[in-house]
Order: structure tokens, then C-alpha cells, then sequence
């Protein structure tokens, strides 16, 4: 017997009406709503930027309406802010950016003084040559933003010189400690730096950096004091506040 031919495969339904059949395109998803995490994260960029300087109010519906998130996760991100001091609740008034007075910006640096000498000269203890690059690094790093005149990442990456030091002296809790003086430095220096004068001079934190390198506790400390009175000695104190776009601050 001869083998029977084998059977025509199924023809699909487009085939059969004679058309063929369309190629299939994924369909876009959704943009995922942010996390409460990255919300927290970009506020609180913007008020260590001073895109939402000291004064500005947090109002629960227009920051809702900027994220495309819940008044719920809002109202979570503004009581973690509330409890770094970041940010300040008033009975019936709703979420500020604090606004530190002249005694509370004189307390965290008196704050910043009894921490960061100990922090440095541990640093200097024990960095490795990573760490020592690391910081090298960043200070390239804010160089170029000076070079560029991008005043933004000027204050960004003048906070996170310090933070990274506390990273490399190896202390969690003093490290979370830092994060807080910084971002609550950011915010006095906001309302009372003085025009035109640089608030954090870079080339202080490449002194540091060496005396880091070299090993030397005993320098950096006296550095680090030295390098706090300097920010601290720019300060007059002003303030002003204008209304704030949120949703230019957040496009």
C-alpha cells in the first residue's frame, strides 16, 4: 500500500476568509502608579533643591493630583517628612516645609558639630582606597556643577559629600542621624544664605578628602569644624516664600 498523504494543516479563520492575518502588538501597560517610597524620595529632593523651599504648604489634593497617586499615600509620605522635621504639621492648617528660625538653624549646626568631627575621624580610620575614590569622585562631581553653574545639583551633591563621609565611617544610625541635619541644612541655607556667596566651597570638601586619604583623624576633625563654621559664618537671616507650581516641580 502507498502512504496516504498527510493532512493540510487547519487553515485559521482569516485564512479561510482569505486575509491574513494581522501581526499581534503588545499593548501598552499602564504607567504604574509611584510607591510611597519614590513620592517620599522626590519631595524630599525637591525640598533639599529648593524647589519647594522653607513655608511652601503641602496640600494633600494639589500633591495627589501631581502624582496621579491616592490623598492616602500623600498623607504617608508628609508623616514621614513630619518625622525626620523635614516637613511640619499645623492643627487645621495642613503640611509645611519647616521653616527652621534662627535658633533651631544655630542647633543643628551646634548638632553638626558634636557629630561629624567623631564621623570623620573615623572615616579617616578606616576608608579604603574605594571609599577615598568614592569621594574623589563626588567632588568632581560638584566641581562640574559649579562649572555649569546648575545650582540644583550645587546643593544636592554638597549634602551628600558629608553623607558619604558618614557612609564610610561605617555608623548606620548616625548616618540616618546625618540625613536629616542635611536635608535640615539645606533648609536653613535656603532661607538665610547669603547672595552670591558660596554657602559649602567645594575645595574644602577636596581638603577633607586628603586628609581622609592621608589617614590623618586628627586634621580632618579640625577640618570638619573649621568647614561647618565657614557654612554656618555665610548665613543672614531672611526669608521669603512664593506660591510653588507643584506641577511644574514635579513634570
Amino acid at each position: 500500500m502507498s502512504a496516504r498523504p498527510a493532512a493540510p494543516a487547519a487553515r485559521s479563520k482569516e485564512q479561510v476568509a482569505g486575509r491574513r492575518a494581522p501581526a499581534r502588538t503588545p499593548s501598552a501597560e499602564p504607567a504604574r502608579p509611584l510607591s510611597v517610597d519614590a513620592i517620599h524620595q522626590r519631595v524630599w529632593l525637591a525640598i533639599v533643591e529648593h524647589r519647594l523651599p522653607p513655608g511652601t504648604k503641602l496640600g494633600e489634593e494639589r500633591l495627589a493630583k501631581a502624582f496621579g497617586v491616592s490623598r492616602t499615600q500623600i498623607r504617608q509620605v508628609i508623616e514621614r517628612l513630619a518625622h525626620d522635621s523635614i516637613v511640619t504639621v499645623h492643627a487645621n492648617r495642613g503640611a509645611f516645609v519647616s521653616s527652621p528660625t534662627v535658633e533651631e538653624a544655630r542647633e543643628v549646626f551646634v548638632a553638626r558639630r558634636l557629630i561629624e568631627p567623631d564621623l570623620i575621624r573615623k572615616a579617616a580610620a578606616v576608608a579604603s582606597a574605594a571609599d577615598v575614590k568614592r569621594l574623589r569622585d563626588h567632588v568632581a562631581l560638584e566641581s562640574a556643577a559649579r562649572a555649569a553653574n546648575d545650582k540644583r545639583s550645587i546643593i544636592r551633591l554638597s549634602g551628600e559629600f558629608h553623607q558619604i563621609v558618614a557612609d564610610v565611617a561605617g555608623n548606620r544610625f548616625l548616618a540616618r542621624t546625618m540625613r536629616e541635619l542635611e536635608a535640615l541644612t539645606c533648609l536653613v541655607i535656603s532661607l538665610y544664605d547669603a547672595p552670591n556667596v558660596p554657602s559649602c566651597p567645594y575645595h574644602e570638601h577636596s581638603a577633607l578628602t586628603d586628609a581622609i586619604e592621608a589617614g590623618d583623624g586628627k586634621r580632618a576633625g579640625a577640618l570638619m569644624v573649621e568647614h561647618l563654621n565657614h557654612v554656618e559664618g555665610t548665613l543672614e537671616f531672611r526669608q521669603a516664600s512664593d506660591e510653588i507650581d507643584f506641577d511644574a516641580v514635579f513634570a
